[in-house]
């Protein structure tokens, strides 16, 4: 994409009304733009990374042995009633009325919905187990939105969820999940360390909430300094064996501990301990019948006994990564991007736009560039050198790539790694291989 047709807003200045570091960045590189309170339109950068984040949750989950479908955002008030949540969820649910006076919800989770769907085409044990998610938008009528999209009405969700004739088969789902979030995260580029959470209204006896590390965290927690380091479930892993191990050595080993229960943390990792803040990311939950039961749920067994299935939610923030991934990940200069989600990977700087041999040069290595895969921002504008850098730091591009008059005397180009910050020369024509790699 050339940036002199690219629809990129930016801001020279932060905007008083964001608080928060992700609010201030999204807003200032041109990926969002608030429509109403905690809703947002997404511009074409947020929009590529939204896209690519959205991409890396799907493949875990069909890693995992999930299947997508897709549920509605408007739900019948019915089903909520049935599960008994209608009158207990609160002011958060919009709740409205179509034009046959039928009570409906913008649907704030799909626990209701999807029993439902499985309660009416499983009956059999033959039918069972199934895993099923979908990526959909969400409503809660948050009574203060704020800090952008982290804490927004409006937001996009994965929800998966599983379904079991029994405990044991239902706690492997459980661990399946567990372990699928870890590789999630990491192929994001975050460190996402689960922590053992309260079930809640939810329900049942299995929880994790699993939390990015970044100074501006929601929560106060504690976690083993090895987890820094760790080591995540690779490319091999087979999600029909036992996962239980892998389950256990996390939660005995690296789950987090909040606030709360400091005093054991203490005495369990002694100088080990860190003291640290996080963003909530994904949160899993195992909580039996708790829906399966009031909607009818069940199924027949080889002996033709009627069971309630046992079920297990498991979501993770898609929209909500994006703010999580910058409030970890960013300098005074802006976003620095994991180059797994980054919207594009180069930008290609033109530093002098109408020099003939600049332009020749530039084009030529942005079309060969995007030819390899390598998706490339070109940066054809006619601002100021200066103006040309602060804004490629802002939007955090993995890689810079400067074409000026000087160096192409040379046939070399400055390529800068907005991670690390280090500059190097590398030859013109050796660009290409060096991205495509």
């Amino acid at each position: 994409m050339r940036l002199s047709q690219y629809f990129l807003p930016t801001l020279k200045e932060n905007p008083s009304e964001a608080q928060i570091v992700s609010h201030r960045l999204m807003l200032r590189a041109g990926m969002i733009r608030q429509s109403s309170a905690g809703i947002y339109s997404w511009l074409p950068m947020g929009l590529r990374v939204l896209r690519k984040i959205e991409q890396i949750v799907r493949e875990e989950q069909d890693r995992a042995g999930c299947q997508e479908v897709l549920m509605p955002t408007i739900q019948p008030a019915e089903l909520w009633q049935r599960s008994g949540r209608y009158d207990d969820y609160g002011k958060e649910m919009l709740r409205i009325k179509d034009r046959h006076d039928r009570d409906m919800l913008y649907g704030p989770t799909n626990e209701e919905q999807i029993t439902d769907i499985v309660k009416m085409e499983c009956q059999s044990y033959k039918d069972m187990p199934k895993m099923l998610y979908h990526i959909q938008w969400k409503f809660r009528d948050e009574v203060r939105p704020r800090f952008g999209i982290m804490r927004g009405r409006e937001f996009l969700m994965k929800d998966s969820y599983s379904f079991d004739m029994d405990y044991e088969s239902s706690k492997r789902a459980y661990n399946k999940m567990f372990v699928a979030y870890l590789r999630t995260f990491d192929r994001l580029g975050i460190k996402a360390i689960p922590m053992r959470a309260d079930t809640g209204p939810i329900g049942g006896d299995l929880s994790h909430e699993f939390l990015v590390l970044a100074e501006t965290g929601e929560s106060g927690v504690f976690v083993h300094k090895d987890v820094l380091e760790f080591d995540i479930p690779g490319e091999d892993i087979d999600y029909n064996g036992d996962l239980q191990p892998i389950v256990d050595k996390w939660t005995s080993l690296y789950a987090a501990t909040d606030e709360k229960h400091e005093e054991s943390a203490e005495a369990e990792l002694g100088d080990k301990l860190l003291a640290a803040r996080g963003i909530e990311v994904g949160h899993i939950f195992h909580f039996g019948t708790k829906y399966s039961k009031p909607m009818g749920a069940t199924v027949t067994d080889k002996d033709g006994n009627e069971i309630d299935l046992q079920m297990g939610s498991y979501g993770i923030g898609v929209s909500r990564l994006i703010g999580a991934i910058i409030e970890a990940s960013h300098d005074d200069g802006g976003i620095i991007w994991p180059e797994s989600v980054a919207p594009f990977s180069v930008g290609l700087i033109n530093l002098k736009s109408g020099d003939a041999d600049c332009d020749k040069t530039c084009a030529k290595l942005y079309s060969d560039l995007n030819a390899a895969g390598v998706e490339t921002l070109l940066d054809d504008t006619n601002e100021r050198a200066g103006a040309k850098f602060n804004n490629m730091d802002l939007i955090g591009l993995p890689w810079q790539v400067v074409i000026g008059p000087r160096g192409l005397k040379n046939g070399v180009a400055e390529v800068k790694n907005r991670k690390s910050g280090e500059k190097e020369e590398i030859a013109i024509d050796q660009l290409v291989a060096k991205f495509s790699a």
